[in-house]
């Protein structure tokens, strides 16, 4: 393989490399990131503008946006302005980032310059229409959720870091991990253990030889919603794995050990039971034929010994 390089001098952007070989990046996810990269620092371009004008359509531009969140390079909050309407803000980065510290660039770049200007005099005025009741109830309407201790962190992470033994589709990355503990800790905080947990994620899951092609994704989007936990009734135990229900076919026509799922008690598999049906049936007439021509000699032998 040849190849001529000649490195601008001009009007370039400098990306790792590890954006460029991402090996779960598509080429749209990796066009949309660089292409953020290049921007200006006070660019205010969308990912959906610069879509647009890098000719993604939009389902790909989807499946790109979702394979970028899932790899830390971009993240999205909700926030409510003014007159309660709702924004979404974006957050792109050339490297990975946790929520937490994705959280705290966002802070940081929203935080306002300090300034000389001195404060306006007078007394803050009281607004005449839609404030606060002056005897606000006794009781708070709106509980906190309850806050996760380090050993149920601790618990969370070990829980979130072996679902990919439950089932080999559950393999989140790795830069998702501390998010989904900290969604995972408030399952336990909450008073699930971490079986219910387990059991919880594994419902979601779609019916087996399905594939999952954002593991991470679908993992956060089960453990945002914690649901009530019934105290009246114990927690339903994780089903047992659907291997503890097989037994290995004792038939010697298999080159290696065979599991089935017998229905009511059976040794056999079905193809080995099926091939013993065949061959009762093609020896048993075999036997009823010497079965009658014995009866037949037996007959003859009598009848010469009376003449």
């Amino acid at each position: 393989m040849l190849r001529h390089v000649i490195a601008p001098v001009r009007f370039f952007s400098q990306i790792s490399n590890e954006i460029i070989r991402h090996p779960r990046l598509s080429s749209d996810a990796v066009r949309l990131l660089v292409w953020q990269l290049s921007l200006p620092a006070e660019s205010r371009q969308s990912l959906s503008e610069t879509a647009v004008r890098a000719g993604i359509k939009k389902r790909a531009f989807q499946n790109a946006k979702e394979q970028l969140k899932d790899e830390g390079y971009v993240h999205e909050w909700r926030e409510q302005v003014a007159r309660g309407r709702w924004q979404t803000r974006q957050l792109v980065s050339g490297t990975p980032l946790s929520c937490e510290d994705a959280a705290r660039v966002r802070d940081e770049c929203a935080a306002p310059a300090p300034t000389d200007d001195e404060p306006v005099v007078g007394e803050p005025t009281r607004r005449d229409i839609g404030r606060l009741p002056d005897n606000p109830p006794g009781t708070n309407t709106l509980q906190p959720s309850a806050s996760a201790s380090p050993a149920q962190l601790t618990e969370a992470e070990q829980c979130v870091d072996s679902l990919e033994q439950l089932d080999p589709r559950l393999r989140v990355p790795r830069a998702m991990l501390s998010e989904l503990a900290a969604l995972a800790a408030q399952w336990l905080a909450a008073g699930f253990a971490v079986d219910g947990v387990r059991a919880g994620i594994l419902q979601q899951l779609p019916m087996s030889g399905e594939a999952v092609h954002r593991p991470g994704g679908l993992v956060r989007y089960v453990l945002r919603q914690v649901p009530a936990l019934d105290t009246a009734a114990p927690a339903a135990p994780a089903p047992p794995p659907r291997v503890a229900q097989m037994v290995e076919c004792a038939g010697d026509r298999h080159t290696q050990p065979l599991l089935f799922r017998p229905v009511a008690g059976e040794d056999l598999c079905p193809a080995c039971r099926q091939s013993r049906a065949e061959v009762q049936l093609r020896t048993e007439p075999v036997a009823v034929r010497g079965a009658a021509a014995a009866r037949a000699a037996l007959e003859g032998a009598r009848g010469s010994r009376a003449t």
